[in-house]
């Protein structure tokens, strides 16, 4: 009887495996035979799946991001609460997830300083990622504007600093080891008073 085999679905659990991986041995240890071993397969089916371990790595981010988004997104399309508390709750979800996936970000930033190394721009590769998280926040902002929530400010330069603390919680969790989430919240809640129009 032959076997049936769901590709996506084995795509997907290779994919969370393989991130697995690379937060135990880091980015430059692990082999292609290391994440076959850690999913049960053979490296050969590995590599009907992938061609290398770096499409492994950035497809394994962009699956973990885009489960951020789609969070985020549910916050965003809520019509039941304010511009002031998506923001707020949209900050808390990052900073969850900062916390949660320092492991992940700590790869992520020695993956990105080698690319760097290797003449590569990691910024373009960062903000291919966070595009879609800008116009989530953007929309946040500007819709907060419209409706008197916030002050009349700069949402490119509000942007910025929100995505400053947060790239900030992620270098206190995956590089210090700092584990003051309390800390990050009420310093990103401070962030979001500071453009409510009534303060």
């Amino acid at each position: 009887m032959a076997i049936i085999v769901e590709h996506d679905k084995r795509r997907q659990e290779i994919l969370q495996n393989a991130l697995a991986v690379f937060v135990d041995e880091g980015y430059e240890n692990v082999t292609f035979q290391k994440i076959a071993d850690r999913c049960g397969i053979t490296r050969t089916t590995l590599y009907i799946y992938f061609k290398n371990k770096c499409e492994i790595f950035s497809w394994s981010i962009k699956q973990l991001t885009e489960r951020i988004e789609l969070r985020l997104k549910e916050i965003v399309v809520e019509k039941n609460i304010s511009a002031e508390a998506a923001l707020r709750e949209t900050l808390g979800v990052l900073a969850d997830e900062c916390e949660k996936n320092a492991g992940v970000f700590s790869v992520v930033l020695y993956y990105l300083l080698s690319c760097k190394k290797k003449g590569d721009n990691p910024r373009e590769r960062v903000r291919r990622r966070l595009i879609r998280l800008r116009h989530l926040i953007d929309g946040i902002l500007i819709r907060g504007i419209k409706n008197g929530e916030f002050k009349k400010i700069n949402v490119r330069t509000t942007y910025e600093m929100l995505y400053s603390l947060i790239l900030s919680s992620i270098f206190r969790f995956s590089i210090l080891g700092d584990n003051s989430i309390d800390a990050i919240r009420e310093t990103l809640n401070l962030a979001v008073d500071g453009i409510l129009l009534r303060a």
